[in-house]
Order: structure tokens, then sequence, then C-alpha cells
């Protein structure tokens, strides 16, 4: 057993790591909050934004212009993954899911292509340091790298993002992009989701929308829709980025008072060796005192 003023140290920096932990759940509570409502206040406007380009893209635009080649279908034979993660750690398993998520979808592109007789290329835009420091590990082909954007993203970053992507659509160097981030559920729920980012694909329209609707564009249909479609990546990406601010300051929160109540639980039964360790001593030293006046 060890001796009771090891164990004294033990206890005191237990405490010491329970406090920091507890801090760092504070703050990550309250930057939570902020968080989850930037994601409930942007969400709206990204709904009537894909309803817009619904309807427009229902209104019978033509493919001219350069802007509308961010609609163009081509046969997939590279394929590039934009993956949203944490800058830092201590978020529990959410940069691992997220990581997982994109490793498993490449693979299954990989393997559909394969079954068609093509190789195609991966490549991967990284968009925090987790996301990058895995893709460097494995060896896969970086495209570009975006770290420290911090809490409070702004739409520059998102455009900037979203500009590399549709860069690597437009010169062909992948045919299809997909982007990987953690959808935002409640405090305790984070999904890594996978969806489509270009070619750009119109919104379905939602059950029991009536579809005889027609609207007057000034200017024309095809003029809105063109200009439309940069902006509406932009917001994807964007939204993505509030998602993941959220995801990752509530896995932090939860990772951090599930550390704090595991330091609470070992400081208890440090106690009580501790208790039982000084009872023995004690017991030991009557022993020998006794012992010692019976021999004499």
């Amino acid at each position: 057993m060890p001796s009771t003023q090891a164990i004294r140290r033990r206890i005191r920096s237990t405490k010491n790591i329970a406090q920091i932990t507890k801090a760092m759940q504070m703050v990550a509570s309250s930057r939570m909050r902020r968080a989850q409502d930037r994601v409930q206040q942007s969400r709206p406007y990204s709904e009537h934004l894909r309803d817009l380009v619904s309807h427009l893209a229902n209104a019978g635009v033509d493919d001219v212009g350069d802007e509308v080649a961010l609609l163009q279908q081509r046969p997939v034979r590279n394929v590039a993954f934009l993956v949203l993660s944490p800058d830092r750690g201590l978020s529990g398993a959410l940069p691992s899911n997220i990581n997982r998520k994109a490793a498993t979808s490449a693979l299954e592109q990989q393997n559909t292509l394969a079954e068609n007789g093509q190789r195609p290329d991966i490549h991967y835009i990284a968009v925090g340091r987790k996301a990058r420091d895995f893709i460097v590990r494995t060896g896969q082909h970086l495209v570009a790298e975006f770290t420290n954007i911090g809490n409070q993203p702004s739409m520059n970053d998102a455009s900037a993002i979203a500009q590399v992507a549709m860069d690597t659509f437009l010169k062909e160097e992948a045919d299809v992009v997909y982007m990987v981030y953690p959808k935002f559920v409640n405090t305790v729920s984070q999904v890594p989701t996978v969806v489509q980012l270009l070619p750009v694909q119109p919104p379905e329209k939602k059950e029991g929308e009536d579809t005889k609707i027609d609207y007057i564009y000034e200017p024309s249909a095809n003029e809105i829709y063109q200009a439309l479609l940069p902006r509406y990546v932009d917001i994807l990406v964007y939204q993505a980025m509030l998602e993941l601010v959220a995801s990752q300051l509530s896995a932090q929160m939860v990772s951090m008072k599930n550390a704090t109540d595991n330091a609470n639980e070992l400081v208890q039964d440090l106690n009580l060796t501790y208790n039982k360790a000084r009872q023995s001593a004690i017991t030991t030293q009557i022993l020998e005192v006794v012992s010692g006046a019976e021999a004499s």
C-alpha cells in the first residue's frame, strides 16, 4: 500500500485536475449556448434560400454562363471531400467520429467506382487541425487546409473555404465534392453527416407544396440563378461550420463534465485508501507500543 504522504499528494493533484475540468466545463457551457443560438438563428435563412433555389430550379433556367457549371454532372473519376472537424481536442470521440465517417465514405466511393473498372483519386480539403492531422497521418492528398478559425466563424471564412471547393470542381480536379461535418442534434448527440456539395443538386420540393405557383423574376430567373448558386454553396458551408462549433462545444462540455465526475470519484476512493492506510499505521504503532511494554 502506498504511503499516506504519497496518497495525500495524489488527492491534491486530483482535486486540482477536477477544478480545471470544472472550469473548462463552465466555459464550454456558456459558449455552447451562444453557438446553439447561432445555429438556430441561421437555419431559417438557410431554409428560405433552399426554397428559393428550388423555385428557380423549377422555373426553367438555361444552362448558360460560367456559374451554371456548378450544376454540371460529369462522369465521376475523381472525388473530393471537404472535412470539417475541431481545431482542438478535449471533445470526446467527436473528432475521431468525423474522421472515421470521412474515411468510410471515401472507401465506399472507391469501391463503387472500382466496380466500374475505375481507380478514382481522392482529394481532401481540411477544416480544423484534427481533420488535417488525420489526412496527413494517413498519407492522403491534401488540397488545402483551414485552421484556427475559432468559435465564431464568419461568412468570409465560409466563402474562402467554399471557393476552394468550387475551384477544385470547376478545374475538373474533382467531379464530385462531398462535405463531411457533425450535424448538431442536441447537447449529447452530434451526428457525422455526409452531403454532396458539388455539383449543386437543386433541392427537391417539399411534400404538399403547390407546384403551380409562378413568380415574376426581375432580372430573369436565369440571371438570379447564376448569381445565387455560389452564394448557395457558401451558405451550405457556413451552416456546416456553425453546426461544427455547436457540436464541438457540446461534446467538450460533456467530456469535461465526465472528467470532473471521474476526478471526484477518484478523490473519494483515494480518501478511503488514505483513511485505511492511516488506520493501519496507527494500529501498527499501538501494537509496537504494547509489544514493547510486555517485553519490558
